[in-house]
């Protein structure tokens, strides 16, 4: 059917000028056949063919769209291809109340776990204030896992990429939580966007994490009472050592005592150990977890292979530790856990940047790096249930 067989059923721009906001018709002509324009609320729709296939059309007017100020996807509805333009929006509407609230459970999940896990002397239902006490390891473990989702955040709006504040997941474990995560709400541009923001989370917060455990380590060590020493010794758990936190303590020449339960380091180096197993975990290149998008970035489609033999590794990761290492189930649980989450993961796919391109020498070398300073994160045994 020639163009002059097909009747255009919304308004042109003549007709509206709220659709002069967009780029030039003529741009967008020469990838994609427009046969009809609509502006729905604040959106641009262009119903049409594309002139090549589908995802090259998107790579030609994605830039287009964006310099105009849009967001597109390309969709078919009732079997016709839509072009939808959304207004770019990085900002905040309003007040995040849910951001707020669930970081002030989050304050409050914390401050109850450290007074009840890591400051023996505060008895945390001795009254709601008691557990103020315990505010050096709260403010350790938000510091490092808020700067960790920051740095995506404010990597995120200097590329333009819509996304929100942190949301942090207020949980009892042992440290209180659950970590803390952004949702991205737009669409990678290009394999350098998403280079950049998968790894500025686990820099910014490796960077918080490594302040924080020289600040600890010169803190006074917490004196732990002996029943809790002896309790401890028969039923208890106990920590994992980093190499990076052994490091910095050998660096500062300053003792660290994770594995002795009858002397311990002063609680805000736990908020230190809380960023660096969180880093590692991030770090992972599965999925769109902040390795997934790192490696992703730098091999392409290569990532899916690697993505299908991590869940294998991290489950026979726990087969060598409860067959050959001799521990129980539950010190192993984590690895298994995992496994099904990274399965979960990279059967979710990555995330697939709109354009394609090299990402230059010096952010793969920065990536090489980054994977580096996650293996010296890695613990075997991050936290052994004594039984």
């Amino acid at each position: 059917m020639d163009d002059a067989d097909v009747p255009r059923v919304g308004p042109s721009i003549d007709d509206d000028p709220s659709l002069g906001d967009g780029p030039p018709l003529e741009r967008i002509e020469s990838v994609f056949r427009v046969y009809e324009m609509r502006a729905e609320d604040d959106q641009l729709v262009y119903y049409g063919d594309p002139r090549t296939h589908p995802e090259q059309a998107m790579e030609e007017l994605w830039p287009v769209f964006r310099d105009a100020g849009y967001d597109p996807q390309l969709t078919v509805r009732h079997g016709e291809y839509v072009l939808v333009a959304e207004p770019i929006s990085i900002g905040i509407d309003g007040i995040p109340w849910t951001n707020i609230l669930l970081l002030c459970a989050t304050i409050c999940s914390t401050l109850f776990v450290g007074a009840f896990w890591w400051y023996p002397g505060i008895d945390p239902f001795g009254g709601p204030l008691e557990i103020l006490g315990a505010w050096p390891f709260s403010a350790a473990v938000l510091t490092v896992l808020g700067v960790h989702e920051l740095g995506h955040y404010v990597m995120s709006r200097y590329h333009q990429v819509d996304a929100s504040l942190p949301y942090f997941i207020p949980i009892p474990t042992i440290i209180g939580t659950m970590g803390a995560v952004i949702k991205l709400k737009g669409r990678m541009p290009n394999r350098k966007a998403l280079f950049d923001i998968g790894i500025a989370g686990p820099l910014a917060g490796l960077v918080a994490t490594v302040a924080i455990a020289v600040v600890g380590l010169h803190l006074p060590p917490v004196t732990i009472p002996e029943p809790v020493v002896q309790q401890a010794e028969e039923s208890g758990f106990r920590l994992g050592i980093p190499p990076m936190l052994e490091l910095i303590a050998a660096a500062i020449d300053q003792p660290l005592y994770l594995d002795d339960p009858s002397r311990n380091v002063n609680p805000v180096v736990i908020g230190a150990w809380v960023g660096m197993f969180v880093t590692f975990l991030n770090l992972i290149p599965v999925g769109q977890l902040d390795g997934g998008h790192i490696l992703g970035a730098m091999i392409g489609d290569l990532h899916e292979t690697v993505s299908a033999l991590v869940p294998g590794a991290l489950f026979a990761l726990a087969g060598y530790l409860y067959y050959i290492g001799g521990y129980g189930l539950q010190t192993i649980f984590i690895w298994i856990l995992w496994g099904f989450l990274a399965t979960l993961l990279a059967s979710a796919g990555g995330a697939q940047p709109v354009t394609d391109g090299r990402l230059g020498t010096w952010r793969q070398l920065l990536g090489v790096v980054t994977f580096g300073l996650g293996l010296l994160c890695f613990m075997p045994v991050p936290l052994e249930v004594i039984q």
